[in-house]
């Protein structure tokens, strides 16, 4: 399940990715895309990101567990149709046991300037910590 529409810069700290809110969304409803929805865009930027590196060297992407969101605040309950949202993020920190922490921001593109979105309002904001362990189980090890 892909969310993003596509991978638009990535850095050595973090990426930026970008969404279309469309009426056939997985996670479309009636008024729009729930805002909650932007938790999994960060998360799909993360993955995003480090797959880009990992296939730059040549690497399988490594599996990672999202622990969970802190702070994340929507300006909005409902993204609405039809919004090309810029989703953002950079990394805080990587622990030694694999934790890490990132930061994202979720913006109205600016094409679509009109709903009111600026760079100093993102409609979303907060932090993912997620995990990547040195293995993972997988179904036939059950």
């Amino acid at each position: 399940m892909c969310l993003l529409t596509h991978l638009v810069e990535v850095h050595e700290t973090g990426a930026t990715a970008a969404t279309l809110t469309r009426r056939d969304d997985l996670f479309a409803e009636a008024d729009g895309i729930p805002a909650w929805v932007g938790v999994e865009w960060l998360a799909q930027t993360v993955a995003a990101w480090a797959g880009f590196y990992a296939a730059a060297s040549g690497k399988t992407p490594a599996r990672g567990l999202l622990l969970g969101a802190r702070r994340y605040r929507a300006r909005v309950p409902v993204f609405a149709f039809d919004q090309r949202i810029r989703i953002t993020m950079t990394i805080d920190f990587v622990a030694d046991n694999g934790v890490t922490q990132v930061n994202g921001e979720l913006h109205v593109s600016e094409n679509d300037a009109m709903t009111g979105a600026t760079e100093s309002a993102p409609l979303a904001h907060g932090s993912l910590t997620l995990y990547r362990p040195a293995s993972m189980p997988t179904l036939n090890d059950i």
